[in-house]
This record gives structure tokens, sequence and C-alpha cells, in this order.
């Protein structure tokens, strides 16, 4: 019986980095819902940088559409159209319910948002879209 090498002092293991990126997922989707969307995208970021497909496309979405909230916030709503019309193609990709997330409801929310702000129109923030999930998870 051969015995597994252990990991090097302070080097994580495929399943310790697995459970680390869980955490981070989630409190991405907490600020995300938090309306602290420059730090969703931020901590997002974090996984987006070593993600397989599809997640790497579906994070992406995710951080494209909390950028644009960010800048809509900052009183950019020419900057929040593009990054929402960019994260809605990359979230039409992923399946309604990936990584725990009502991702159709995103979507719907996101897609009101870009209509608006394409109008012209400035919806109030109370509308800001949220992040629906049951035990987010990647």
């Amino acid at each position: 019986m051969r015995s597994q090498a252990r990991p090097a002092q302070g080097e994580k293991t495929p399943q310790m980095q697995r459970i680390e990126e869980h955490e981070k997922f989630r409190r991405g989707v907490e600020e995300f819902n938090r309306r602290e969307f420059f730090a969703a995208h931020e901590t997002l970021e974090e996984i987006w940088l070593k993600a397989p497909e599809p997640e790497k496309t579906f994070l992406q979405g995710v951080i494209q559409v909390a950028s644009a909230f960010h800048h809509y916030l900052k009183g950019n709503h020419a900057g929040a159209e593009p990054l929402l019309r960019r994260g809605l193609e990359k979230l039409e990709k992923s399946p309604d319910g990936y990584a725990g997330i009502d991702v159709q409801r995103l979507r719907k929310k996101a897609m009101w948002w870009l209509e608006e702000i394409a109008a012209g129109r400035s919806p109030v923030q109370e509308e800001l879209p949220q992040i629906v999930a049951e035990n987010p998870r990647l």
C-alpha cells in the first residue's frame, strides 16, 4: 500500500482550495446582496482567475453585472450599460440553478435594468437586483 504524499507546510490540498473557493463565492454573493458591488467584484475575481469553464464564464457574468451596478451607483450610467450587456451575454450560457443561484431571476432583473438605462431612465436603487440562492456553491 502506497502512502499519499502530504502537502508541504502552508500548502493547501485541492479539497482545502475548493472549500476556500466556496467560501469566497458565498462572500461575493453576500457582498452583491448588500450592494457592495466593488467588493463583490474583487472577491469573485479571485475565484474567476483560476476557474475552469463553464464556471469561469458564469463568474465573469456575475462580476460584470456587479461592476455595472458599481458604475451605476457612482453616476456612470453610460459605463453601466455595456457592462450589463456583456454580463447578461455570459449569464445566458448558464442554466438556471447554476452554483445554487436563481440565474434566471438575476438575468431577468439585470435585463430590466439594461432596458431602463438604455432608455435614459434612472430606476430607484431599491430595485437593484439581489442574487437569490439556496446554498450558493461552485
